[in-house]
Parts: structure tokens; C-alpha cells; sequence
């Protein structure tokens, strides 16, 4: 059983992406779905009045973290997961890509860059994002092989203990980030620390291969 997040964190996003999100898990799993979520996460006042079209930043951290907590508590760790890494995915191509930040990877010349240029452009607008806009402290870091996406002040798990890893929804969101910023390839994601289970920060690695 996830544990049950009690109190807020002063720590927020900005009500569109929380929109955006909360619409992203009604295309995954039904308006039904998402009301029984809603309701175990203690969230029953969104029903039918989603958060505000708008940047500021009045979505709890914690209130993000029991959306996805009740994912695992409705569904099972395993069943949970798979749905928070495609709320994730629908969450980046749904609207997070529309923001300012990752503008111009859209345009004629961001496209025709090698892939290796792509990622080594696209993942740092991708952490600006949060950065900017919300209490999320994003940071990438460039290895031989591989790329480390750090979030420092996850939405995901705030105030959460568990024995494993549980920030799928992000996972998610940076593969389908990675989709449309490298023009459609796969990568493989692995989150490998989180806060959750005592890490300082939680920690993506990012391989630099394709996926097939």
C-alpha cells in the first residue's frame, strides 16, 4: 500500500501543467477511472473543475504525489506504474511541448540537426521548463553514454517512503519528451535514485542509443 501523503509542501507547479496532466490520466483511464483516483487521493473538489488554464503556481507538490500514489493503491504496483509512465508520455504530447522553452525544437532547423545535437539541445529546454516555471529544480548532465536528469524537489513522490523507485510518471514524460524532440526514436529511461526510498535527489539516466 503507497503511503498516504498528510500534509502539503509549500512547493508548487503551475496549474496548467497539473491540467494537463489530470487530462492526460482521463485519456489513459476514463473519466470513471479518474474520478475514482481523484477521490482516493483526497482530491474529490477536482472533479468536473480541473485546475485553472493558467501559470500560476497553486498545485501542491503533494497533491501531484497522492494523484500518482493512488495510481499504486487502485491498481497495484505493477498496473499503477504502466499507467503513470502513459499518463507521463500523454502528458509531455498533450501540452507540455507547447511551452516556451521548447519552442524552437519544433522548427525546420532544430530537425535537420544530427540526433546527438538534438538531445544534447532538447533535454536541457525540457528541465528549463520545470525550472522556470515551477518549484521543480531540474539539471541534466552529459556522460559518455548516457545523460543524468536530476529533479531536485520531485513532484512525484514529495513526502513519500518507499523500498523502490516510484517516479514513473516522469520516466514517462522524458521518454515521450525524448520521442518528439529526436523525431520520433525510443530511448530507455531508468530512474536509478529517489527521494522516496532516501536518495538525495531522484536521478534519471538517459541512454544516449536509440531503442531498435
Amino acid at each position: 500500500m503507497a503511503e498516504k501523503v498528510s500534509t502539503l509542501s509549500g512547493l508548487y507547479y503551475p496549474n496548467r501543467i497539473a491540467r494537463i496532466y489530470i487530462h492526460a490520466m482521463e485519456d489513459v483511464m476514463g473519466k470513471n477511472g479518474l474520478n475514482a483516483i481523484l477521490n482516493l487521493a483526497g482530491l474529490g473538489q477536482l472533479i468536473d473543475n480541473y485546475p485553472a488554464d493558467n501559470l500560476e503556481r497553486q498545485f501542491d507538490f503533494a497533491h501531484f504525489t497522492a494523484l500518482n500514489a493512488a495510481l499504486e493503491d487502485m491498481y497495484g504496483p505493477r498496473g499503477g506504474r504502466g499507467l503513470a509512465l502513459r499518463a507521463g508520455r500523454a502528458c509531455f504530447a498533450q501540452g507540455l511541448k507547447n511551452f516556451g522553452a521548447l519552442a524552437g525544437v519544433g522548427d525546420l532547423a532544430f530537425k535537420v540537426l544530427p540526433l546527438s545535437a538534438k538531445l544534447k539541445m532538447g533535454l536541457p529546454a525540457m528541465a528549463t521548463i520545470f525550472t522556470n516555471f515551477s518549484d521543480q529544480l531540474s539539471e541534466v548532465q552529459e556522460h559518455d553514454d548516457h545523460f543524468t536528469y536530476t529533479i531536485k524537489q520531485c513532484p512525484v513522490c514529495w513526502g513519500r517512503t518507499t523500498d523502490k523507485q516510484v517516479c514513473h510518471a516522469a520516466v514517462g514524460l522524458l521518454q515521450e519528451g525524448l520521442r518528439w524532440v529526436s523525431g520520433g526514436h525510443e530511448f530507455r529511461v531508468v530512474e536509478t535514485e529517489c527521494h522516496a526510498k532516501g536518495d538525495p535527489n531522484c536521478v534519471f539516466v538517459i541512454y544516449k542509443e536509440p531503442i531498435g
